[in-house]
């Protein structure tokens, strides 16, 4: 039986929110990672969490948030998911085995470098980067802005 997906008008109007539980627990005591993924866009925000039920948290974004939303909570495998939140999950999961061998107990301090390469990374299904379907042009990568450059003389 086929089933039909709601689809979004505006961005940020229609999200998936999942959490990655059981991490190590940072030096600031976060053991999981939130994860906001905007359907219509591919974009997503990653925030380091401590553990706890994940309605307080979908409460607490539609509190903060606000303006109008209203909250469905579903799993992972629920049939109204569209398979967005498994995909960016395993994508975070990879990343961050990695960071996390290398950034050890402060992997939470590396979340939104994480955050930054997986909304600049091409999704062929927008057949663009997250960002670029946000905001409607490429992000500048931040490297060149760090590079130190000689004074010129007076």
């Amino acid at each position: 039986m086929a089933q039909n997906i709601e689809l979004s008008e505006w961005k940020w109007e229609m999200i998936n929110m999942e959490f990655i539980t059981g991490l190590p627990r940072s030096r600031r005591q976060h053991d999981s990672i939130w994860v906001i993924i905007d359907c219509m866009t591919k974009s997503a925000h990653f925030l380091p969490v401590k553990t706890t039920h994940s309605e307080d948290y979908a409460k607490l974004y539609i509190q903060e948030k606000g303006l109008g939303l209203t909250m469905n909570l579903s799993t992972v495998f629920h049939p109204q998911t569209d398979g967005q939140a498994e995909r960016t999950i395993q994508t975070l999961e990879d990343i961050s085995r990695t960071c996390m061998i290398d950034f050890k107990g402060n992997w939470d301090d590396h979340l939104p470098l994480i955050e930054f390469s997986y909304n600049n990374s091409y999704h062929s299904s927008t057949q663009m980067a997250p960002y670029e379907a946000l905001y409607g042009w490429r992000c500048r990568s931040p490297i060149g802005w760090f590079v130190s450059r000689p004074k010129p003389r007076a």
